[in-house]
C-alpha cells in the first residue's frame, strides 16, 4: 500500500507542479498586456516592472492552487484507469477509494497552504502596487489626513510627527447610538505616544458629548487625558490607508466592523472577505469532485483530461462570480453566497463517490 500511495503522491505532485509553475506566466502574459501602456506613460523602468510582477506571484500562484489540483488529480486518476493501474489495484483487494486515500489528504494540504499563503498575499500586493506608483511609498511624515481607528473613532490630524511620536492638532469624533452611547467631539492641541503604555496622552483639549435620547449636551474642558481604544502606534497612522486586497483577513473585519458601527452595508467586502477562506477551500472539494468523476469517464487520454478539466473550471467559475455578485449585492448573506458552489460541488462529490464502483 505504500508504494501505490507513493505512487499517487508522486504523479499527482509531478502534474502539479508543473502546472502551478506554469499557470503564473500566464496571468503575468495577460496583466503585461493590459498594462503596457501605462508602465510606458509613467515611465517605470523594466527592472521594476519585473520586481512588481515577483511580488504579484503569491497572487498569480493563489489563483492557480485549486485549477493545478484539479488537473494534476485528473490526469492522475484517468491514466491509472486507462493503463489498467486501477483494476489492477482493485484485483489486489484494494478498492477506488483507498487507492486514491492520498489525493484528498493531498488536497487538505493544499487548502491549508492556499489559507497561508493568502495572508502573504496583501502584503506583495501594497508592495507591487508601490513599484507601479499605484500607491504612495512609506512616508517619513503625514500632515492634514482622516484616519478610522479599529475601535470606531474617526481621527482628523493636522501633523504626525512619527520620529517624536507627536500629532500637533487632533480632531476625533465617534458616532454614539440613539439609546445608550452618546456622540463623542473632541479636540486636542497635542497628543503624545507613550510607547510603555500603548497609548497616546490627549493634552489641552476640549470634549462634547450629546447624550440620547434628545441629545443633550456636556461640555468638558481638560489638560491632559487618554483615550480608551486610541492604540494606534505613530507607525499605523503614518501609513497610507490601504486597500480592501491590500488588508490581511484580520484586518479586512476590523475595517467591515467599523464601516457598519458608522452605519454603512459592506456586503461588497464581507464577501472578500468570506473568498479569503472559499477559494483555498475550493482545492480540497474540487479534487474530491474530480477523482470519481474521472475514474467514471477515463477515455480519450489527455484530451479528456484537458477537456474535462477546463469544463470543471469554467462551471466552478461562473458559478463562482454569480454568487459573489448576489452577496456582493446583499440579495443573499455575503458568507453563504461565496460558499455555495463549494457546498453545490461537495454534495457533487459525495455523490460520485458513492457511485463509484470500489
Amino acid at each position: 500500500m505504500r508504494i501505490l500511495d507513493r505512487y499517487v503522491t508522486r504523479e499527482f505532485g509531478r502534474l502539479f507542479l508543473l502546472f502551478t509553475l506554469a499557470a503564473p506566466l500566464l496571468f503575468v502574459l495577460g496583466d503585461w498586456t493590459d498594462n503596457v501602456d501605462t508602465f510606458t506613460e509613467r515611465q517605470i523602468p523594466i527592472t521594476q516592472v519585473v520586481l512588481s510582477y515577483m511580488f504579484q506571484m503569491p497572487l498569480f500562484i493563489l489563483y492557480s492552487i485549486p485549477i493545478a489540483g484539479l488537473i494534476a488529480t485528473v490526469f492522475t486518476v484517468s491514466n491509472m484507469t486507462r493503463h489498467s493501474e486501477m483494476a489492477a489495484a482493485k484485483a489486489s483487494g484494494i478498492s477506488f477509494h483507498r487507492a486514491i486515500i492520498m489525493l484528498p489528504l493531498l488536497g487538505l494540504v493544499l487548502s491549508v497552504g492556499g489559507l497561508a499563503l493568502s495572508e502573504v498575499v496583501p502584503i506583495t500586493l501594497r508592495r507591487a502596487a508601490e513599484l507601479r506608483g499605484d500607491r504612495e511609498a512609506v512616508q517619513v511624515s503625514r500632515s492634514d489626513f482622516v484616519y478610522p481607528s479599529a475601535e470606531g473613532w474617526v481621527l482628523s490630524v493636522r501633523q504626525l510627527d512619527p520620529d517624536r511620536g507627536r500629532i500637533h492638532g487632533l480632531a476625533i469624533e465617534r458616532e454614539g447610538d440613539r439609546e445608550t452611547r452618546p456622540d463623542v467631539h473632541l479636540i486636542a492641541d497635542q497628543a503624545v505616544w507613550d510607547s510603555t503604555a500603548g497609548g497616546w496622552t490627549l493634552m489641552n483639549g476640549l470634549v462634547r458629548l450629546f447624550f440620547p435620547p434628545d441629545f443633550d449636551e456636556r461640555l468638558i474642558r481638560y489638560e491632559t487625558m487618554t483615550l480608551t481604544g486610541f492604540d494606534e502606534t505613530p507607525e499605523q497612522l503614518l501609513a497610507t490607508p490601504k486597500e480592501p486586497d491590500e488588508m490581511r483577513y484580520e484586518e479586512l473585519g476590523r475595517f467591515i466592523e467599523i464601516l457598519e458601527r458608522s452605519g454603512g452595508e459592506p456586503y461588497q467586502l464581507r464577501t472578500e472577505q468570506a473568498a479569503r477562506l472559499a477559494i483555498p477551500a475550493a482545492t480540497f472539494i474540487i479534487i474530491l469532485f474530480g477523482a470519481p468523476l474521472a475514474n467514471a469517464q477515463a477515455r480519450g487520454g489527455p484530451a479528456f483530461g484537458i477537456g474535462i478539466s477546463l469544463g470543471i473550471t469554467m462551471v466552478y467559475l461562473l458559478l463562482f462570480r454569480l454568487s459573489e455578485a448576489l452577496g456582493g449585492a446583499g440579495t443573499i448573506d455575503p458568507v453563504l453566497a461565496v460558499w455555495l458552489p463549494n457546498i453545490l460541488f461537495l454534495v457533487l462529490a459525495f455523490l460520485l463517490i458513492l457511485r463509484t464502483r470500489s
